[in-house]
């Protein structure tokens, strides 16, 4: 028992907590900035306000997380962001193909709490800052609601990943709120004030079939006259969740002081759209359904945007622009909305993509004015424009890894983020490399991976020279092309075969991307007519051509319902058919042709179809295709870029190996092994149903052993992309061997990298 006598005052109980760095947001990208830190020895404290993890993606939301996949609809080829992300997305696939945001909260909070270095303060918000000097934090003092605690948090950094930027706020660092003038940065896709400068907020609600007939009486605060959404005859009893991104509201107020303020007007709405939906009469199918679940936080989108020492801005985007301190990637279309949201007559959002991948670069990764502040998320330094690319999560989760590898230099060499940025990025860069992470256009250049020094042989390298034929022939409804990877040089004789019932002809054509690294087939270099005759045709295509350097080309078959193709159930690393289809959830309509006043580029889209669909096109290459050999497992990029970057094994090798040598015994305590987890596939978390855990590429069972036969180390049932195998006792030989299976008859085994470390 517990009595206390009276007293004039009480206060609660202050926990004084010390660590390297301070993250504050527990949303998506500061469970990647917290576990990114502590897996590099950082001592980290993760400050998170609400119940739960993972923000926008959590079960309190419930939005899918998207990047640079784009849902894949743009023609950003295997472009899902790597390291502690993608860790997360392919646990969640394994675990959760059904997308239940329960689950997805699960998967966030096991993967941080399995991080001994992190301390987690859930229901813990952060509320006051106190500085050593003007440019300088010191600690921050945060209250939990729960246990009635209140926690000052020193370190000497600390990393703002709250989404409203609370820290950099309280601490003065330099913002911006609204649109940019195009005069200011040259952007001229910069808003008018008619659009208007922010976007708003969203919430969902979840529907549920009870298989009987269900009332629903609406509140009195549910919007009345549901013709005040312009869109409401787009309503139906199949949208629920995210799906309903476009009931959006808050763009023209202040999008952090007016939260409640925008969270009552979306209840109204959505109270009303449902009241609509269950009594209008006009939707008798959803007679037996009820509301399972409204949001009761809204979804942010924009608010503030805190000043680095660079602010990214739509010409990086469009143009592909390089930067000598890129650290990360973004992909994602430049995505804004009316402010009006789904009160406005606009469409619900003006998306308009580049033609590839953009780099992101650590100067805008941290405060300019507040020394030992970083940024991660959406808050970082970019303009209204371009931060409707980089807002999405997958890219906020990705340059918060960058931002929380800084820390850790940060801490080696007693530096502040600036001073990272001056000295020692090609650190930064290749630590980053070393965990999975890609950077466009940067090599991983590692010299103390022996791989390096090691003969690297196999016991077969898969060369191309058929995708056989299966019982598929699909007719040209939309036009497809076969990406193939080539070297440079000459172009040898592909062979095709067909089907018709009449005669006609058939329009193929050899693209490549103006930019080797780009996946855009905006360049036709040669271009055939075939004569198609009824029955079987085979299709020898000769192309007048040569490639001027390695890269993908795109072997295209124009559209031509008349004319039925082969394809294949086989499917190989670095492969894929390519279709000019629509994809309206991502404003993908087969072409982008923008105004010409706002500064984005006209070009075609050529995207893959998701299994169980898009398989190859069947063909012959006599010459043969030599892009998947052992090498590629050292050369530093750990998934397809202008080759495929793997090492592929012959499918007919019924056990293949991957053999390294030294030619001196080697003390070896750490080896990484990067398999393929299909980065082109987007793994949507939430409300998508997708049918497969395991990604068709990824090789699940293998095992190494060493110079004498000794099995050192060996795994059944992999799914996840990088293993890292830390031993026990050090391994001393002057050679392993990693034997793999198949992962299954019609894909052959492959591994993008190996790095072994004493």
């Amino acid at each position: 028992m517990i009595r206390a006598e009276a007293t004039d005052n009480r206060s609660f109980a202050d926990v004084q907590l010390q660590a390297d760095l301070v993250i504050t947001g527990g949303g998506l990208s500061g469970v990647c900035a917290a576990i990114t830190a502590a897996r590099q020895g950082l001592s980290v404290v993760l400050v998170q306000d609400r119940p739960v993890l993972g923000g926008n993606s959590s079960s309190e939301v419930r939005l899918w997380i998207l990047g640079a996949t784009s849902h894949m609809g743009n023609n950003n080829r295997w472009a899902r962001e790597g390291g502690v992300v993608d860790e997360i997305l392919v646990e969640n696939m394994y675990r959760n193909p059904e997308g239940n945001p329960v689950i997805f909260d699960m998967v966030l909070l096991d993967k941080v709490t399995r991080e001994s270095n992190i301390t987690l303060l859930l229901n813990t918000a952060v509320n006051e800052v106190q500085k050593k000097n003007a440019a300088t934090i010191q600690s921050l003092r945060a209250f939990c609601s729960q246990n009635q605690t209140t926690y000052t948090l020193t370190a000497p950094l600390f990393c703002d990943a709250s989404g409203d930027g609370v820290v950099g706020f309280l601490a003065g660092a330099a913002f911006r709120m609204g649109a940019e003038s195009r005069e200011e940065f040259g952007e001229l896709f910069a808003p008018t004030a008619e659009y208007g400068e922010l976007l708003g907020h969203s919430l969902y609600f979840y529907s549920k079939d009870t298989g009987k007939p269900v009332k629903f009486t609406p509140p009195d605060f549910a919007l009345s006259d549901i013709t005040k959404i312009p869109r409401f005859k787009t309503f139906n009893t199949q949208d629920f969740g995210c799906k309903l991104w476009w009931i959006e509201y808050g763009g023209r107020l202040d999008t952090v002081h007016d939260t409640e303020k925008i969270k009552w007007e979306l209840w109204k709405v959505v109270y009303g759209v449902w009241n609509y939906i269950k009594n209008s009469g006009n939707f008798p199918e959803a007679e037996t359904l009820t509301l399972e679940w409204v949001g009761t936080i809204p979804g942010k989108r924009e608010s503030r945007r805190f000043e680095g020492d660079y602010m990214i801005r739509q010409q990086d985007i469009v143009e592909q622009r390089t930067h000598v301190d890129a650290v990360a990637f973004g992909g994602w279309s430049i995505d804004l909305h009316p402010a009006d949201g789904v009160f406005s007559e606009k469409p619900g959002c003006n998306q308009w993509h580049s033609k590839g991948i953009y780099q992101i670069p650590f100067r805008s990764l941290y405060s300019k004015n507040i020394y030992n502040l970083l940024l991660a998320g959406r808050i970082i330094s970019a303009s209204h424009v371009a931060f409707g690319s980089t807002r999405v999560m997958a890219t906020a989760a990705y340059v918060a890894q960058a931002s929380a590898m800084a820390a850790v230099l940060c801490k080696k060499h007693n530096e502040l983020p600036a001073g990272i940025s001056r000295s020692y990025i090609a650190e930064l860069q290749q630590r980053l490399l070393k965990t999975g992470h890609y950077i466009p256009g940067v090599q991983m250049t590692d010299g103390t991976d022996l791989v390096q020094s090691a003969c690297i042989t196999a016991s077969s390298e898969l060369v191309l020279t058929e995708l056989p034929e299966s019982d598929l022939l699909k007719p040209l409804e939309l036009s497809v092309a076969q990406m193939i990877p080539l070297s440079k040089g000459k172009i040898e004789p592909f062979v095709f075969h067909a089907q018709a019932s009449q005669d006609t002809t058939l329009q193929v054509e050899l693209r490549i991307s103006n930019k080797s690294t780009n996946h855009t087939p905006d360049v036709i270099i040669a271009e055939k007519t075939l004569t198609i005759h009824p029955g079987r045709n085979c299709l020898q295509v000769q192309f007048d051509a040569v490639m001027e350097e390695q890269a993908y080309a795109f072997i295209t078959f124009l559209k031509n319902p008349l004319v039925q193709l082969h394809f294949t159930e086989k499917r190989v690393t670095g492969l894929l058919s390519v279709f000019n289809g629509v994809n309206k959830a991502v404003s993908n309509y087969g072409k982008q042709t923008p105004p010409e006043d706002i500064g984005m580029d006209a070009f075609e889209f050529w995207c893959p179809q998701r299994r169980p669909e898009g398989h190859n096109i069947a063909l012959k290459y006599p010459k043969g295709i030599p892009a998947f050999g052992a090498q590629n497992v050292s050369n530093g990029i750990d998934r397809p870029t202008s080759q495929p970057n793997a090492w592929v094994a012959d499918w007919n090798d019924k056990t293949p190996q991957l053999e390294l040598t030294w030619n001196e015994a080697k003390t070896i305590r750490v080896l990484d092994l990067f398999f393929d987890a299909d980065y082109d596939h987007p793994m949507e978390s939430v409300l998508m149903h997708h049918p497969e855990h395991v990604m068709p590429f990824c090789v699940r069972n293998y095992k190494i052993t060493d110079a004498a036969g000794n099995v050192v180390a060996e795994k059944q049932g992999n799914y996840q992309t990088h293993n890292r195998i830390v031993f026990d006792k050090p391994v001393v030989t002057g050679k392993l061997v990693l034997e793999v299976e198949h992962p299954s008859a019609q894909v052959p085994a492959a591994i993008f990298g190996v790095r072994c470390y004493e």
